[in-house]
């Protein structure tokens, strides 16, 4: 029995440790510091208002219960007024990414500011506040908050509502991307992540939501697609080939953006947003579309060279993206020995209509100057962000200055046998000669 009392208490002391272990995991989320930005008062009339950049620390906790366990002593850089209990039910704030590594001296990013609450006059976003009346519920302290975690693997936005004059807010809605920057191949589909959470005790959740993507690029923009959930409706101004998993939509938040086919037109950058009634939240996606260049050889195969010849030829580069290229050449001789000759005349980008590049480098090979023995092998490289590409093609010498060995050995043998070629005439000839005089005699 006294056994059995012993492996009993063992066990109840080891589903005690389990369960503090999973309390203490749940409060295990980082402590955040912010930079909180806002505009200077009276400082307006500015194409870009003044702004003003203090430390805040946010304490994350994912119930109201562990408010009270960030007792910790606030740093001395950080006014009390800027330190803030943040309670997130989904956890986003919690995330790996967000966790500054041990010994490392970088943080992840984040910024916190006030946020404003308005209607929005969108078509897609109107029914959610077609009712006219401000709830009592926004009646509150709002704040916005923007991260990012190392890495890239993560970028959140988030929306948190704090009782007035208190500093413990609750975040309302998170937007999430784990794809901040995506490279893509030509004419494949592409994903672009896009997750958001809704606090479902809020009462602006019932009231639906709406989703849009919109393109930036170079100062220019458009819109991608846009739905308004309330009313499960797409925008039509969609942009062809993007599209939406709206069962995911509603069932896990699940905003992702497919583009069934990239093309060079889709570089550019991303907004993902999501609008609840009078909030909003958004992230930002970096999309390039990188393909690496298609290499050519004029003329293929190569006329076959002497030495004091030269020979020009030309590498033609295409259907690349984006621009970024370096042409080069390169000679592998007998001996399997490369070695660089230069970047020739490289011409300029030409762009053809599909959005892609071309590019020709044209190397004059002066064989007088350049020891290529009995030939070998001339390659093209191009070194592109979407990888290193090669062509290569033979290079054939005939009649060189200085003969290998096996030559000068058939030499000499072609002279042994001319030279007995040379004696045989001769004797022949001298032969018929004494017998033509002999025969002379006898007559």
């Amino acid at each position: 029995m006294t056994d059995l009392s012993t492996i009993y208490k063992i066990c109840l002391v080891a589903i005690t440790c389990f369960l503090h272990a999973c309390s203490s995991s749940s409060s295990s989320c980082p402590e955040l510091e912010c930079w909180f930005v806002q505009e200077k008062v009276g400082r307006g009339g500015g194409l870009t208002p003044a702004t003003t950049q203090e430390k805040s620390l946010l304490y994350i906790g994912t119930d109201t219960n562990g408010r009270g366990a960030a007792s910790r002593q606030t740093p001395s850089d950080i006014h009390p007024d800027k330190v803030y209990f943040v309670t997130d039910p989904a956890a986003t704030l919690c995330h790996r990414s967000l966790s500054r590594p041990r010994g490392s001296v970088k943080k992840p990013q984040c910024e916190i500011s006030p946020f404003l609450h308005a209607p929005s006059s969108l078509r897609w976003v109107a029914p959610l506040t077609d009712s006219g009346l401000s709830p009592v519920y926004l009646q509150a302290d709002w704040f916005s908050a923007a991260l990012q975690g190392f890495n890239k693997q993560l970028v959140i936005s988030s929306v948190m509502r704090a009782p007035t004059a208190t500093k413990e807010p609750n975040v309302i809605l998170s937007v999430t991307s784990k794809t901040v920057s995506v490279q893509a191949r030509l004419g494949k589909p592409v994903l672009l992540d896009c997750g958001f959470w809704l606090d479902p005790s809020s009462p602006l959740s019932r009231s639906g939501f709406a989703v849009e993507w919109r393109y930036q690029f170079r100062g220019k923009g458009h819109l991608v697609l846009a739905y308004d959930g309330k009313t499960d409706r797409v925008a039509d101004s969609q942009e062809e080939g993007a599209a939406l998993d709206y069962e995911a939509l509603h069932k896990k938040g699940n905003a992702s953006l497919t583009l069934q086919e990239a093309r060079v037109r889709h570089s550019g950058m991303y907004i993902c947003t999501v609008y609840l009634p009078y909030l909003l939240a958004q992230v930002a996606l970096e999309l390039e579309i990188v393909e690496p260049p298609s290499l050519s050889i004029q003329p293929s195969p190569l006329p076959l060279a002497v030495p004091g010849q030269t020979l020009i030829v030309q590498c033609d580069a295409s259907g690349f993206a984006p621009l970024s290229l370096e042409l080069s050449w390169e000679f592998k001789g007998a001996d399997g020995k490369s070695r660089p000759l230069g970047a020739g005349s490289v011409t300029g980008h030409r762009q053809a209509l599909d959005g892609t590049y071309s590019q020709s480098t044209r190397l004059e090979l002066d064989t007088s100057k350049v020891d290529l023995g009995t030939g070998g092998e001339l390659t093209c490289v191009a070194v592109h962000p979407g990888g290193t590409r090669r062509a290569s093609t033979p290079l054939s010498v005939i009649g060189f200055s200085s003969p290998s060995v096996e030559d000068s050995m058939a030499m000499v043998g072609v002279a042994l046998v001319l030279y007995g070629l040379i004696k045989l005439v001769s004797w022949t000839c001298f032969s018929s000669d004494v017998a033509e005089k002999h025969e002379k005699k006898e007559n």
